[in-house]
């Protein structure tokens, strides 16, 4: 074979890279790519890594069907035999409602995937939706729904034009950053600090945090009474000026009394952070020419989860940096970004619904996942008696992830659309392999809405496949669903497709071009439907992607609220608020509270099976501060157990001063020790399961997203130091 080089993107994270991909005799090399206009040469291990997860011998490369209680190798045509014989008659029989879909991250990593997920939500017409958001970021999207008119209207930090970054439960130098597409954050921070201050608030000295400025420990979970204590000094020392996005503004005048009880004196105690630091905090962020504030996963993934979210947002425009050069600005992506279509735009809300045991209301078409397994377990009209997986592993991912596994265990039918015999697919009754990343197209449809610089980037397959791609399987999916013609007949497959794309063309007042199919139709769509006026051809000939030009201010006409204003003081956002002033009148928490962790080489549970990523030794240990050790009898290394209202496990004690006082750290997407995996690499170093730990009862209220951040949990030593 003649050595062969191709271009393409890396799919394994929200930074976007642009990869330069070598094929020949002696297998398969990834390098950065030094000519993309996005990431400049940049890679981190897991997009090196993607040679070796193309080769990976445990990918399924065929259809799994469970006989006789066995998953057993079959034919794509018995694989879909087996769903359209078991789904029709389930659905019959007890509604539509009695089928539920749960899709992954990785969903959103795939071109195909991403847009032909909802046509097959539709077709199997149920409200039992769940992913792996409501473990992640909706209370941020919730936040800016009501902020801006449209949850997918999020602002991104201006991070190369800004002169001071606070980032609070945030390490993008090892996750490469979330809602927030930027690539080679070393490079990007260094240059901050360069022009001005890096501050990292976080109960770790995280990768992030020991290369920024200043780090600041907090308490876990108690971000959003820091940033309302932030608000309270801007307010009360009169260092509040919305700037140029003042016009567009509403509700300033009700901050005040919405924060008055929030006094840095008062915050102190149950924070961790003394009251001058806060003050200090604030006052650096409301003088500084150009400032952002940028909250992540430790800010989201916590019982005060819409407020933190909300406040960010707040705190931006207070101190004049919203819509402006170096604050939190608006990308304006080429291709799909709802706040760019013409017409009118149907502002967001919620409660559309609610699920049917414990009420929680609907956020974006989904329920949250913690109630999936109840929906599952409690009997009663709409109970859940099916379920399709999509790229996900709700089995480590999902809070008291010991009782997900027992409901999965009990459905009628489950169907899983995904590479892995994993400890999720492993209860599936039909699991359905796609191709990998170097046989497939790519376009971030998604993740270019949150880049840091304008750009389109499209990458066509490096190699050939001989699996379908996962936007045929899930028109099959749905064609199963919505009894519209026989699922193994590649014709009808096509002319549903064309139907779709008819459908986002009418959408997007655009003729779609029928020469070409699948997703490329589509996107080609969108694309002349953006704000660029691009085509698919034009990417195709640009394989080092286009720059479309730095962050621009987009208001007024980002919005989409029923003022057309920005709503500083949304009626569901700030109803919360109560709760979270409660706090204040309680004594400060001292217990042990579990956070969890990154690792550069891994990402939730999905590289693991990866040999050049799953490194030897133990990065699944129980982060311990010294103090804490001590006072616990703990050495480095013990075995010490960890035990919630949910459940207990064993794990090896790392002491360390990398955490604060009162905090333990676990990394999560660990437990790779369950029977009935094909997991060579990742059973041979399993770590633990930390959502064995975490409480499907400790939510966000607003959203009922996950609390999996300060979870209280207790500690003792069981067995003496390694070696000892």
């Amino acid at each position: 074979m003649e050595p062969r080089t191709a271009h393409t993107t890396c799919p394994l994270c929200e930074a976007s890279c642009g990869l330069t991909v070598t094929l020949d005799p002696a297998g398969i090399r990834v390098r950065g790519n030094d000519h993309d206009v996005l990431s400049d040469g940049f890679l981190c291990p897991k997009g090196a890594s993607l040679g070796v997860l193309h080769e990976d011998p445990d990918r399924l490369r065929t259809p799994l069907v469970r006989r006789d209680g066995v998953l057993v190798e079959a034919t794509w045509d018995e694989a879909f035999a087996e769903i359209e014989a078991r789904l029709g008659p389930l659905v019959e029989e007890h509604g539509r409602d009695a089928v539920a879909v749960y899709f992954g991250n990785p969903t959103a990593h795939q071109l195909g995937a991403s847009l032909y997920l909802r046509p097959l939500i539709k077709a199997l017409g149920t409200r039992n939706v769940f992913s792996a958001g409501s473990v992640d970021q909706i209370p941020k999207t919730f936040a800016t729904g009501y902020l801006y008119g449209d949850a997918a209207t999020i602002p991104v930090p201006d991070l190369d034009r800004t002169d001071y970054l606070l980032m609070i439960g945030a390490d993008p130098l090892v996750s490469n950053g979330s809602l927030m597409t930027a690539p080679d954050m070393p490079r990007r921070l260094a240059r901050i600090k360069e022009r001005g201050t890096v501050v990292v608030v976080d109960p770790r000295r995280t990768r992030t945090a020991r290369a920024a400025s200043r780090h600041v420990p907090i308490r876990p979970g108690t971000d959003a009474l820091l940033l309302a204590a932030m608000l309270h000094v801007v307010l009360d020392e009169g260092l509040a000026d919305a700037g140029p996005a003042a016009p567009y503004v509403s509700g300033m005048e009700a901050l005040p009394a919405l924060v008055a009880d929030f006094e840095p004196e008062r915050v102190a105690p149950h924070t961790g952070i003394d009251a001058d630091t806060i003050r200090q905090l604030a006052r650096e962020l409301a003088t500084a020419e150009r400032a952002v504030v940028y909250g992540r996963l430790g800010t989201t993934a916590q019982r005060f989860g819409t407020l933190a979210s909300w406040l960010v947002e707040v705190l931006a425009v207070v101190t004049g940096n919203l819509d402006r050069p170096g604050g939190l600005m608006f990308p304006l992506a080429a291709a799909g970004q709802p706040n760019t279509r013409p017409g009118p735009r149907r502002p967001f809300t919620h409660g559309r619904w609610s699920s049917r045991v414990s009420g929680r209301p609907e956020v974006m078409g989904e329920l949250p996942v913690v109630t999936l397994a109840e929906e599952i377990l409690t009997p009663g009209p709409g109970q859940v008696r099916a379920l399709f997986t999509l790229s996900g592993n709700p089995a480590l991912s999902v809070p008291n992830s010991g009782h997900l596994g027992r409901a999965l265990e009990s459905l009628d039918l489950m169907v899983s659309v995904d590479v892995y015999l994993n400890e999720t697919t492993r209860h599936a009754d039909v699991v359905l392999p796609g191709p990998t990343p170097l046989e497939r197209s790519h376009y971030d449809v998604l993740l270019f809405q949150y880049a840091v610089r304008n750009v389109a980037r499209y990458s066509a397959p490096v190699v050939d496949s001989d699996l379908p791609p996962e936007w045929k399987t899930m028109l099959r999916l749905a064609s199963i669903a919505a009894g519209a013609g026989d699922p193994r007949d590649p014709a009808r497959i096509a002319e549903l497709d064309r139907q779709l794309a008819d459908a986002v063309g009418a959408l997007n007042r655009v003729e779609p071009d029928h020469s070409l199919e699948g997703p490329e139709r589509m996107l080609d769509v969108l694309l002349k439907a953006g704000p660029y006026s691009l085509t698919l051809a034009e990417l195709r000939d640009r394989p080092h992607g286009m720059d479309l030009g730095e962050l621009r201010p987009r208001l007024p006409g980002v919005l989409s609220t029923a003022s057309g204003m920005v709503e500083l003081a949304p009626a569901p956002v700030v109803a919360d608020l109560p709760r979270l002033r409660a706090v204040l009148d309680e004594a400060p928490d001292r217990r042990l509270v579990l956070v969890g962790r990154r690792h550069l080489r891994s990402n939730n549970s999905w590289m693991h099976n990866v040999k050049t990523l799953n490194r030897t030794g133990n990065d699944c240990t129980a982060q311990v501060n010294p103090d804490d050790a001590r006072r616990l009898g703990l050495e480095h290394g013990d075995l010490a157990e960890l035990e919630t209202r949910t459940g207990r496990l064993s794990v090896e004690v790392e002491v360390t001063d990398d955490v604060a006082p009162g905090v333990v750290s676990l990394p999560h997407g660990w437990g790779h020790d369950v029977a009935g995996t094909r997991l060579t690499v990742a059973s041979g170093r399993p770590g633990v399961n930390t959502n064995l730990l975490t409480d499907d009862r400790f939510v966000d209220e607003p959203t009922g997203t996950a609390a999996v951040s300060g979870v209280p949990v207790e500690l003792r030593r069981v067995a003496a130091v390694s070696g000892a």
